[in-house]
């Protein structure tokens, strides 16, 4: 299980001390939200900010591309130094193409569901899917509270993935934390994505993560 934590609600001023701390505090990858105050009501970062930050860690990146039009932007994010760049269904023309673009550039692809978005949407494009994200709140702000009811989407999930024959993670993202990401687990998540959780802390992000990962082990032995 992966924990991956989201720069959103970081000091975008100190991006590059912040990438080096949140290495040290132990996360799996980092994962930039990229908004364009268009497919989503935020405005956040671009591809050159996340190159300007790539050679201060060696975690993984991913960029969760919350933009319209995707398809123009993914080689830059790859170019970025992104191994996953996920897209949401609704925001590219053809899936099957978009998820192609990505893996010819050799990223990970990834496809992001909404709340409202069924899975159904992505169910005849997963054989191109490396990462499946269930977003866990509605898109474009940090902070947000999990919506709960999409745990029997994040099992039916599982179940799709479950049918391939090639590796899939099962992401989550929106309002992970300590008291939350338990659920998010026993439904079938394997990695997922804490934002404010982290910064929040009192003991910081490495205290955080600690907190998490004990969290994720007494689940796992409880779904054992």
């Amino acid at each position: 299980m992966k924990i991956v934590a989201s720069v959103l609600n970081a000091d975008l001023g100190r991006l590059r001390e912040t990438c080096a701390q949140l290495e040290e505090a132990g996360v799996d990858a980092i994962q930039w939200d990229v908004m364009d105050g268009h497919f989503v009501p935020n405005l956040t970062i671009g591809a050159g900010v996340i190159a300007a930050c790539r050679d201060a860690t060696s975690l993984p990146f991913e960029a969760h591309l919350m933009i319209a039009n995707a398809d123009d932007s993914i080689e830059a994010y790859t170019d970025a130094g992104c191994e996953y760049v996920i897209v949401h269904a609704e925001a590219v023309t053809h899936l099957h193409r978009s998820l192609s673009s990505i893996r010819e550039l050799d990223a990970k692809a990834g496809v992001a569901l909404n709340p409202a978005m069924p899975l159904a949407s992505v169910q005849h494009a997963v054989e191109l899917v490396d990462l499946l994200l269930v977003m866990t709140v509605n898109p474009g702000f940090g902070g947000q509270s999990y919506i709960a009811t999409m745990e029997p989407k994040i099992m039916a999930a599982r179940d799709l993935i479950a049918a391939q024959d090639h590796t899939v993670a099962l992401e989550v993202d929106g309002g992970i934390s300590d008291s939350t990401i338990a659920g998010a687990a026993a439904a079938g998540a394997d990695r997922f994505i804490v934002g404010s959780a982290l910064f929040r802390n009192a003991a910081g992000p490495g205290g955080a993560v600690k907190e998490l990962r004990e969290t994720l082990n007494n689940t796992k032995a409880g779904v054992k």
